[in-house]
């Protein structure tokens, strides 16, 4: 006679988890030690990619390339920024399927230690094509980013995903505090502090300080890392790790084995097309907002900018950075379950929408009023407010990516598009902005402001992308 007390219990197994129910309530704990030295490493990083904003336009006019040009700056400050980044697209997602085969350690020690050389060159570079050199190198060699997002994604679950991720743009934010107050801070040390640097090497090579303390920091990354990190490549990864350590089953090994050699073009369906391709517009948007702010900043008052120095721009932001990195931390997390991911991403990108309003705005105020005062301050103030709202929708499309993978196996090559796709919206986005401001002031477009008016429409257009993303973050374990 047939047991029918079983028939229940098998119909279920087929249309539910393999973990039990309870399982995927309670969230996994995070693993501590190895989360923390990957945002370690993303913060050495940071530090080194943001601490050339304070100086990178007075570097372009005392290397003489602009003939005492001021409005010209922008065209080769947006050539340097976005080097990197060019460089970084052509290779990122090599690195980040080689990262599939020989494992993400070996990929992160290449990508550190080319950036620890290239800051150090940077600092040396006297010419305009030492400056090109150093920035294509750094870019050729690491890609870091994608693999280091694979990571995170390798080492949470559906449980506490958004926990994790929710560290990144708080790392990013602390980065470019340090950043910029590294770079704002310590060049030309012979003019600060004269007893110290008396030596002429530092007047032969004005800006190598803040590159040297960037490097160090990488080179301290790069030991820790080596020293302390797992390898997270389920086929790579001594046998002394629990799955436990890493939330996935041995059982999982298999599929991702074989990943490692799927086609790229199998990968590309609209779940994970969606969120990639917000991700890139984001990132336009993003880095050409990180190039242009301090070339505002820096612009004369006379041509349409606020006319600070170095110091003053690596103050303030450093103090955008700051803000940003408390909001993040203690809201980020709590806002995508109130609001949900979705809702959030939009109300970020209507916030850029906004900042691009308020940045000619101060331009008008600072030359009514001949000069920064109270009312200047309030729109600096204002723009802080909206940075803080915007920065959230990077963490929450990291969400989204990492979510579309079929498989953890697919979190490599799934990163490196989207990494690749950023790239190269971040190899275009500094010399697009900085160029067409350097243009709008130098042909007075739209009265000076034709690249707010521009990038105000890109967000809108990224609004409606933005649309076409779930309403909710699938659960990838399910």
């Amino acid at each position: 006679m047939m047991d029918t007390s079983d028939s229940p219990r098998t119909t279920a197994s087929e249309i539910t988890p393999l973990v039990p129910a309870r399982a995927s309530t309670s969230k996994t704990p995070l693993p501590k030690l190895q989360l923390g030295i990957i945002l370690t490493i993303q913060l050495a990083e940071g530090i080194a990619s943001t601490s050339i904003f304070p100086y990178i336009n007075q570097l372009i006019r005392e290397l003489g390339i602009t003939g005492g040009d001021d409005a010209t700056v922008g065209y080769y400050a947006g050539i340097i920024e976005s080097l990197f980044f060019v460089a970084q697209a052509l290779t990122v997602l090599r690195w980040s399927r080689v990262s599939d085969r020989i494992g993400r350690k070996p990929v992160l020690v290449v990508g550190l230690s080319g950036a620890c050389i290239s800051m150090l060159c940077f600092g040396l570079s006297t010419t305009f094509w030492g400056l090109v050199i150093s920035r294509c190198m750094c870019g050729f060699v690491n890609g870091n980013v994608g693999v280091m997002k694979t990571m995170i994604g390798e080492l949470t679950d559906s449980t506490n995903m958004a926990q994790a991720f929710a560290f990144v743009p708080v790392i990013w934010s602390l980065g470019s505090v340090v950043g910029p107050l590294v770079g704002g801070t310590l060049v030309r040390p012979q003019d600060h502090w004269p007893v110290l640097f008396a030596n002429s090497f530092w007047a032969n090579y004005p800006y190598f300080l803040p590159c040297a303390v960037a490097a160090c920091l990488l080179f301290l990354a790069l030991s820790t890392m080596v020293l302390l990190l797992e390898e997270t490549l389920s086929t790579k990864r001594r046998p002394k790790l629990t799955s436990a350590t890493f939330s996935i089953s041995s059982g999982e090994s298999l599929p991702q084995q074989s990943m490692a050699n799927i086609s790229l073009r199998s990968l590309l369906t609209p779940t994970v097309v969606i969120p990639i391709a917000n991700y890139a517009v984001f990132a336009f948007l993003d880095i050409s907002r990180r190039a242009l702010v301090p070339l505002f900043f820096s612009t004369p008052i006379h041509l349409g900018g606020l006319g600070f120095n170095p110091s003053s721009i690596g103050s303030w932001l450093a103090l955008f950075g700051i803000m940003d990195g408390i909001f993040q931390a203690l809201f980020l997390a709590k806002l995508v379950d109130r609001l949900g991911p979705k809702r959030l991403v939009s109300m970020s990108v209507l916030s850029y929408a906004s900042l691009m309003v308020v940045l000619p705005v101060m331009s008008w105020l600072v030359r009514a009023r001949g000069g920064v005062d109270y009312a200047v301050t309030f729109a600096l103030l204002c723009q802080l407010v909206l940075l803080v709202i915007y920065s959230m929708g990077f963490g929450t499309l990291l969400m989204f990516i990492t979510a579309s993978a079929p498989t953890k196996g697919a979190l490599g090559a799934i990163n490196g598009l989207a990494q690749t796709s950023s790239s190269i919206a971040r190899a275009v986005g500094p010399a697009f902005a900085t160029s067409l401001f350097a243009a709008s002031k130098e042909h007075n477009l739209l009265g000076g402001n034709a690249v707010f008016v521009i990038l105000f429409m890109l967000a809108v257009a990224l609004r409606w992308l933005g649309s076409q993303l779930p309403d909710e973050i699938q659960d990838r374990d399910e």
